[in-house]
């Protein structure tokens, strides 16, 4: 189980309400959770006051949390800008929560620290800590010995607070996310690892994205009061499952419902079977189909322009008659950026997409998957079949779960004619397949993903 992001510890607060509204769905969960990761912000916090600070740690841990048996169900956090913000805070966290091993790196013992369950690893790193320059701030010599000590490991999962890449256009250095001077090393260590999932909360949202092969999942739900954005967000909480298969997550709000899916890798089929497309504009069933828990991934295959084109290149777009496209996947701009547009609400201005561009001149072969229930992280990239999927760059916090998908479409023009946004490269090919993702392999000890609760 993942959940973060209650900030209570204040009897009668707002928060605690709402604490206890997602504590209730995670407590019917049958069978329960074999252990909780929870990844910082705990209690409200950011008092100058060690006497009150300790006062909201007691009220969380022996009354609002009293429900739980941590010697049957293991609970995990991670440190937060609510509950270690400077060197006394720090040491009210290690003092509130003495059962967290202290295997950490130096000055961080009880902060940052890694647990083996089998052959799972889970690393719990500081994003605040205050030896290095306290918030967005992290240390990557200690995470990277880390991860190679253990690299037997099969699954490897790396929580910490503050995302890496901005979620839901929600973006600012340190404040929002680890700071650039760490981000790209920090990044980088995931990678060459193996890591699987870097879990993080902070941005009050659910989101999941992928770089380089490597998820970022954002859960802060736990009942903060506010969400990022407003009217899109809402409180919840996730169960997971890992096995030989992969990761598999299914998001639950306050009324258990299930709101959102996530089965990891996706799986497609070899791209020698993908369908391969007619240019030019078609009126033909193609992507009908392409519902809420579809793959979607087109390949794009082709010469680019030379340099000194700006101009908009069409790869491929879907839309109706006498609208704009619903969406819009090509070429932009001088440095030739891949673009995708999503606008799948008329009179409003589209959502866009961008990723690395081909080289001008050059031969291409790039690959693009459309996840329709993964969110705006679910718009990604590849430049060959066996390179692993990283997202595209968006500030949209919705993605494909509101497109519609017409039965119209166009290869390398406009939805017009020939000549509105031609590709201006030669010898286009696309290809495409489509995919139903939700009927993969039963969860681990359940024989089905849970619909609902007991």
């Amino acid at each position: 189980m993942l959940y973060g992001d209650s900030c209570s510890g204040v009897p009668g607060a707002p928060h605690e309400r709402l604490f206890a509204a997602v504590n209730a769905v995670v407590r019917r969960l049958e069978p329960p959770p074999e252990f909780i990761v929870f990844p910082g912000d705990e209690v409200s916090g950011l008092t100058a006051d060690p006497a009150e600070l300790r006062a909201q740690w007691r009220h969380w841990l022996d009354h609002e949390m009293a429900w739980l048996d941590r010697a049957k169900i293991p609970l995990w956090h991670s440190t937060g800008n609510h509950t270690t913000y400077d060197v006394m805070s720090e040491g009210v966290f290690r003092d509130m929560l003495p059962h967290l091993p202290r295997n950490g790196p130096s000055g961080q013992n009880g902060l940052s620290y890694w647990v083996r369950r089998g052959d799972l690893l889970l690393v719990f790193v500081h994003t605040l800590w205050t030896g290095l320059g306290g918030e967005g701030h992290v240390e990557t010599e200690w995470l990277e010995a880390t991860l190679l000590a253990h690299g037997g490991a099969r699954h490897k999962i790396v929580v910490g607070h503050h995302p890496v890449h901005p979620v839901n256009g929600f973006s600012g250095p340190y404040q929002r996310e680890i700071g650039p001077e760490h981000a790209k090393r920090f990044w980088g260590v995931l990678v060459a690892a193996g890591v699987q999932a870097y879990v993080c909360s902070h941005i009050l949202a659910y989101d999941v994205q992928v770089h380089g092969g490597v998820l970022q999942l954002c859960t802060a739900g736990a009942g903060t009061a506010h969400r990022m954005p407003e009217g899109v967000e809402y409180l919840h909480c996730v169960q997971a499952a890992l096995d030989a298969e992969g990761l598999r997550c299914q998001v639950l709000d306050m009324q258990g419902q299930v709101r959102e899916r996530l089965c990891w890798p996706p799986a497609l089929p070899p791209v020698q079977a993908w369908r391969t497309l007619a240019p030019g504009s078609q009126d033909a069933g193609l992507v009908a189909d392409a519902g809420a828990g579809h793959l979607v991934a087109l390949r794009f295959r082709a010469t680019a322009a030379a340099s000194g084109i700006s101009a908009a290149q069409t790869l491929f777009c879907t839309y109706r008659r006498g609208e704009t496209p619903l969406l819009w996947v090509g070429l932009r701009g001088p440095d030739q950026t891949l673009t995708v547009l999503l606008g799948p609400q008329p009179g409003r201005s589209p959502h866009l997409w961008w990723g690395m561009g081909p080289r001008p001149g050059a031969e291409f072969d790039i690959q693009l998957l459309i996840h329709t229930a993964m969110g705006p992280g679910g718009i990604m990239v590849r430049t060959a079949e066996h390179e692993p999927w990283s997202s595209l760059v968006a500030a949209s916090p919705w993605g494909a779960e509101r497109l519609a998908w017409p039965e119209r479409w166009a290869i390398g023009q406009g939805m017009k004619d020939d000549a509105d946004t031609p590709f201006r490269g030669e010898g286009l090919a696309v290809s495409l397949t489509i995919e139903g993702h939700l009927q993969g392999p039963s969860w681990v000890g359940t024989g089905h993903p849970p619909r609902r609760l007991v």
